[in-house]
């Protein structure tokens, strides 16, 4: 966003019999010829009440003094936090942002302000999340995920440092991290920076009102978070900042190799526009350009993909935004299908562990100086 501004840029037109139509006409077949609706099932309804109490129930159990009788126990209810945490992120947060519980914007809208409980602002995730990173995957400058304020290099496109000769090592500590500095100083930065920009305007909030928002938000968090269990869970209170990093580096790391190999990967384009007749244009249209930036990983792992909110299907939720994710692992052969017809690559890595492999190799790749 800093190099390219948005109101220039524009994808190819997708022209007639395109193969954006062709999956769409497919997908909206199968809702029709099933008799099933493209938003939350009874499964989804479940599963969000599962993952609210993995979070919820420890925190309790803290709280109440339980875990103060063994140390061992007071972090294991720390750490099941930052996995429920992990869980609200990706398969209850994320969908209610997308806006795909209910047809009722009104419903989305309320279970998306379940991030300002885990400490996050939803207007500052639809704008990065919604807005730049799935219009525009992987173009440096205007996708702020690929954007690390110069500590890792995770685009060809973006200038080399020395200092990522050894990202492939510390890449993961900065993960680590990702969602504890997301609850201190991210928001403020992104919200200045998304009015700067114009992007508030479409979020119908001013930036007074927004600052407003974030500071009684981050005050709640951190005491629900962090003072009662220091006055109430009966340890010391640097038990208790322990226990919070402890759920946050978790969570960090884990949503960070839920997300990052779905892009950084080899295999991912990493296009930039082009000039033509003074405009800035992509020579792909948007939904080739998705395929070809987006990697699927652990098709059959059920487990996974149940909790992570079938992240692991990231080619379907890209084409498909506006669908619960408990219905991409039936629209993932359908997909596979159509970009086989259309020539277009289809990437999936066998195993989650394989896709944090390539991730990692990828890293390595970035890492190393350009040869001019």
């Amino acid at each position: 966003m800093k190099d390219i501004k948005l109101n220039i840029v524009r994808f190819a037109p997708k022209g007639q019999n395109s193969f954006y139509d062709a999956v769409v006409g497919k997908a909206k077949a199968y809702f029709e010829t099933h008799g099933i609706s493209p938003y939350a099932n009874t499964e989804m309804w479940i599963k969000t009440i599962v993952i609210l109490l993995l979070y919820l129930v420890p925190y309790l159990i803290m709280i109440s003094g339980l875990g103060a009788a063994n140390p061992w126990i007071f972090f294991a209810l720390w750490f099941l936090m930052g996995m429920g945490m992990s869980g609200i992120g990706t398969a209850i947060m994320h969908d209610a942002n997308h806006g795909t519980y209910s047809p009722n914007k009104k419903v989305n809208n309320f279970i998306s302000h379940i991030l300002e409980i885990i400490g996050g602002y939803s207007v500052n995730w639809r704008i990065q999340h919604n807005v730049l990173h799935h219009t525009y995957t992987n173009v440096e400058g205007l996708d702020e995920d690929i954007d690390t304020m110069g500590l890792l290099r995770l685009s060809p496109r973006q200038p080399w440092r020395p200092l990522y000769r050894y990202q492939q090592i510390y890449a993961w500590f900065l993960y680590m991290i990702m969602t504890l500095f997301w609850m201190t100083a991210k928001d403020y930065v992104q919200i200045v920076r998304y009015k700067r920009h114009g992007l508030l305007i479409k979020q119908n909030i001013s930036l007074p009102k927004a600052l407003r928002r974030i500071t009684v938000s981050k005050l709640f968090y951190y005491a629900y978070i962090m003072a009662m269990p220091i006055l109430f869970s009966g340890m010391p209170w640097y038990f208790v900042v322990a226990g919070f990093l402890l759920m946050h580096f978790a969570s960090g790391l884990f949503l960070s190799c839920v997300f990052q190999p779905s892009h950084i990967m080899e295999t991912s384009a990493f296009s930039l526009p082009v000039i033509t007749d003074g405009k800035s244009r992509m020579e792909d249209t948007w939904a080739v350009h998705e395929v070809e930036n987006t990697t699927d990983f652990a098709p059959n792992s059920r487990i996974l993909s149940w909790f992570i909110g079938g992240l692991n299907y990231q080619i379907e939720h890209h084409l498909f935004t506006g669908v619960c994710h408990v219905h991409y692992k039936k629209l993932a052969p359908i997909v596979q299908s159509t970009t086989a017809a259309f020539g277009l690559p289809y990437h999936v890595q066998p195993t989650f562990l394989k896709a944090i492999w390539e991730h990692a190799r990828m890293l390595k790749k970035l890492g190393c100086k350009p040869v001019n």
